[in-house]
């Protein structure tokens, strides 16, 4: 699929992204797939290529490391941002070294059903903006060949300063009429017991854990050079057409975060908390 094709579609309440500030931490970013990748088995053996889709794959920066695994496999990336989608494109489409074939289109994984069996299902840091993403799950698991896998890594600190501090701003006397409605909430993942649960409940075996990230980040005002490839997505496009008012957020907001994290001696430490599971589908 070109760039220039069906990539143009957005649904009306999705964020605009923008691929050169996400994969300014890019190395940052890409550590839990590949820890993630590390847990998931070798897939089935069979006579045909492994089929693998990227459910979220943004710029494709991570889905590269696919095809490093499965060098033969057919990789598809879905995404519902033609920005993130042109930049897969651009950068990745096309066939892989190994023998395999790397493509990209347009998804949406609040909607997005399978119709052909896939040995891989992944998704990396997505599902935390598709609420109700547990009720998805049916659907992706019966996609999948018998001995199949379901693989996924969300943030979990939507209770950290970073996100606490983004939702209290926004929801502020000055901001909540704008504002009050376009961000996650604490919610917007669920336990590791309750994914653990969901998935041994599809006849899986789920491998589920999580992990905390003290990242170490650089340059002037890094944790909020990293929310604006992020979780600030949703105020930024909602304040795109009042450039006055988006300065006058992120003026507040970089002041908080500033105290929130200080600079360290070698740069600014900023723990991040992920959730991640492996699901096996039975045989």
């Amino acid at each position: 699929m070109s760039a220039d094709s069906s990539h143009r579609a957005r649904r009306a309440d999705s964020p605009t992204w923008d691929p050169a500030q996400y994969l300014r931490h890019a190395g940052h970013r890409a550590r839990p797939f590949a820890d993630l990748l590390a847990r998931v088995p070798d897939l089935p053996a069979d006579p045909r290529p492994p089929r693998i889709a990227d459910l979220g794959c943004g710029p494709g920066n991570v889905t590269v490391l696919l095809a490093d695994r499965w060098p033969t496999a057919h990789i598809t990336g879905y995404d519902n941002s033609p920005e993130m989608l042109d930049k897969a494109v651009v950068d990745h489409e096309g066939p892989t070294p190994g023998g395999g074939r790397l493509d990209f289109t347009a998804a949406d994984a609040r909607t997005w059903t399978p119709t052909e069996p896939y040995d891989l299902i992944v998704s990396n840091a997505t599902l935390q903006w598709v609420p109700g993403h547990v009720e998805r799950f049916a659907d992706w698991v019966a996609a999948l060949e018998p001995g199949g896998v379901f693989a996924f890594q969300v943030p979990g600190n939507f209770s950290a300063p970073s996100h606490r501090l983004m939702r209290d701003l926004a929801g502020s006397a000055r901001w909540r009429d704008r504002l009050g409605d376009v961000l996650r909430h604490e919610d917007a993942v669920l336990a590791p017991e309750a994914y653990l649960e969901r998935l041994t409940g599809l006849g899986c075996a789920a491998d589920v854990w999580e992990t905390t990230y003290i990242h170490l980040l650089t340059g002037q005002d890094p944790v909020l050079d990293w929310v604006k490839g992020t979780g600030l997505r949703p105020v930024l496009t909602a304040l795109a057409d009042d450039p006055e008012a988006r300065e006058a957020f992120l003026a507040e907001y970089r002041a908080a975060l500033r105290e929130a994290y200080p600079a360290g001696p070698h740069g600014t430490p900023f723990p991040f908390r992920r959730l991640f599971a492996v699901a096996v589908k039975g045989a």
